[in-house]
């Protein structure tokens, strides 16, 4: 099997969610590690997807606001510092690939399916192929225990409940 890893400067791990009921709230998290085992990338075949991001790296252009998501109210960094992703099945049809495995976010554990698009390759300037996968998915976050929130006068909440994930991942293979 070989193993490929994203480059942090060609991915990125996104997310937005209303606030206010009017308005989205974008952010991102600065530190995460991918990584894939594989006898090839294109056809995931016997694969093994494992990912790891770091919540003290979240970032929504807003330190306060940061602060308040690292808090108590939410991901507890204090606690529960790692999202984490563990893959148990892994299929692919066409240029889709489903992921199915655990997530534990704020010390619960979930069962998820994502499905990434796989963009294809290429060879970047030093001669390593890269890959190239994005996907769009939406988590609710009080299935976590993120279930902060205020009732607003005019009817509804401050912040929704779904939370729209977004990833643009480029792997290539790791190096030793």
């Amino acid at each position: 099997m070989t193993t490929f890893v994203t480059d942090p400067a060609h991915s990125e791990v996104g997310f937005q969610v209303k606030h206010m009921m009017v308005s989205k709230v974008k952010g991102h998290f600065e530190d995460f590690h991918f990584e894939v085992k594989t006898d090839k990338l294109e056809t995931f075949e016997n694969a093994e997807v494992y990912a790891e991001i770091d919540v003290n790296s979240i970032s929504t252009k807003n330190e306060d606001r940061d602060a308040h998501l690292k808090s108590e109210d939410f991901f507890n960094v204090e606690k529960h510092p790692k999202i984490i992703f563990k893959s148990s099945n892994v299929t692919k049809s066409g240029d889709t690939v489903s992921v199915t495995g655990e997530t534990t976010m704020n010390g619960i554990t979930k069962e998820m399916t994502i499905d990434l698009q796989y963009n294809g390759k290429g060879t970047n300037p030093w001669g390593q192929e890269v890959h190239g996968f994005e996907t769009e998915f939406t988590i609710n976050r009080e299935a976590f225990g993120l279930t902060w929130n205020q009732q607003l006068e005019t009817g509804g909440v401050l912040v929704s409940k779904d939370v729209k994930a977004q990833l643009e991942l480029q792997f290539s293979e790791k190096s030793e």
